[in-house]
């Protein structure tokens, strides 16, 4: 057995029982590699893993003259922003235009006997005062490229509009009603468009299977299509697409009840993940599938950093246990791969350097890990936050969201 078959393993099991993959996935395929640990080393090449963070020194300034020393020794750039001693962060974490504008507490919450959800709780920045502030009344935030305006919905899912938030002062200043239930939300590469994922029920919904003491995403998704919308006027068009079981899956049930839609950094496709290979489909604005466009062929969908902003180079996923922990980049038009620090890469700054989570030097807990800063071909790596605490769906965990310039 080697790696691609323990991630698919670990995909077929996160996406038969456990949470939506948007919110704490890289947690529960590190779960899936503690539990599967005798069976890993008994296949000794296949060191599958995925995901997670690191700490260490002093909150730092943006002083804008020169690098800042802490008193770890770490040298930062002058447009870093880090703070090692805080997990969840208090203050605002950013690199090189790259900004933590947030971060989700997750929480399962128990509706009756046999139905409970997946909520996350937000923590936004004010880009005003640059602390992280509580917005309880949002279900899904997705913030627009600069960070200053974010898409938001509304507490029940699926959601009858769609609020643009004003991160400065955290008021909505417009609404966009739909006529389609929605229940997810990306921005366009330009932030110009917005795509949003249209549901029938609440595709965060957790059910209890007969005879299984977990709880666990139902086994279909009541996914109806997208919309493609004009920010600036809210104006778009609704496209029917419906979730199928995944062709790609030789027993035909691979299916996430959560399973939103993304547009292309041109805007003329939307795509989709999928837990089976080759991991995604495309479509056109009206639905059809197409081919998979140049430059997206090694994409992955379940590492959140995708594509380097010029679409020259992937993020990918992890690789191994150089340095400790390390991830694959991979040359978007060639394939070829290159070993870099971090355990799972979460955005990335500029051509050159990446956010990821990293656990600590020695560090044998998998799940104890803190946001890093990394450079491609350096084996050094600048600690951003302190250290979540726990592990797979404990509390004390925390996932980022990230805005780039």
């Amino acid at each position: 057995m080697n790696v691609d078959d323990l991630v698919r393993d670990a995909l077929r099991e996160q996406a038969a029982r456990q949470a939506p993959a948007a919110g704490g996935f890289t947690d529960r395929v590190l779960s899936l590699r503690r539990r599967r640990r005798t069976r890993r080393i008994a296949v000794a090449a296949a060191a599958m893993a995925a995901a997670v963070a690191v700490a260490v020194a002093v909150p730092l300034l943006d002083s804008g003259k020169g690098d800042v020393r802490p008193s770890g020794g770490i040298v930062v750039e002058k447009k870093t922003k880090a703070h090692p001693d805080q997990s969840p962060p208090r203050d605002e974490i950013s690199a090189g235009g790259t900004t933590m504008v947030g971060y989700s507490i997750p929480e399962r919450v128990k509706k009756s006997a046999d139905s409970a959800v997946y909520e996350r709780t937000y923590h936004l920045l004010n880009p005003k005062t640059g602390k992280y502030a509580k917005a309880a009344d949002w279900s899904w935030v997705a913030v627009a490229p600069g960070g200053g305006t974010a898409a938001v919905l509304e507490r029940d899912l699926p959601a009858s509009r769609i609020g643009l938030l004003d991160l400065a002062t955290g008021k909505v200043a417009r609404w966009i009603p739909v006529d389609h239930g929605v229940g997810g939300l990306a921005f366009s590469h330009d932030g110009r468009k917005l795509v949003a994922t249209t549901y029938s029920q609440n595709p965060d919904r957790l059910v209890k299977v007969e005879g299984n003491v977990e709880w666990g995403q139902p086994q279909t998704s009541s996914r109806t299509g997208f919309y493609v919308l004009d920010v600036a006027s809210g104006n778009g068009d609704w496209t029917e697409i419906k979730l199928a079981a995944d062709p790609h899956d030789p027993m035909g049930t691979m299916v996430n009840s959560r399973q939103d839609f993304a547009l292309t950094d041109d805007g003329r496709y939307v795509w989709e993940g999928r837990p089976m290979e080759p991991g995604y489909v495309f479509y056109d604005l009206t639905g059809k599938v197409v081919p998979v466009p140049a430059g997206y062929k090694f994409l992955d969908w379940s590492v959140e950093a995708g594509r380097s902003p010029n679409g020259g180079l992937v993020a990918s996923s992890f690789a191994g246990n150089k340095w400790q922990t390390s991830s694959y980049v991979v040359n978007a038009l060639t394939g070829a791969k290159t070993e870099e620090r971090g355990q799972q890469l979460l955005a990335w700054v500029g051509e050159s350097r990446l956010i990821a989570w990293d656990i600590g030097k020695n560090d044998k807990n998998e799940f104890h890990q803190r946001l890093v800063l990394v450079t491609l071909g350096s084996d050094k790596e600048v600690p951003l936050s302190g250290f979540r605490e726990g592990s797979d769906g404990d509390a004390g965990r925390w996932d980022p969201l990230f805005a780039q310039p």
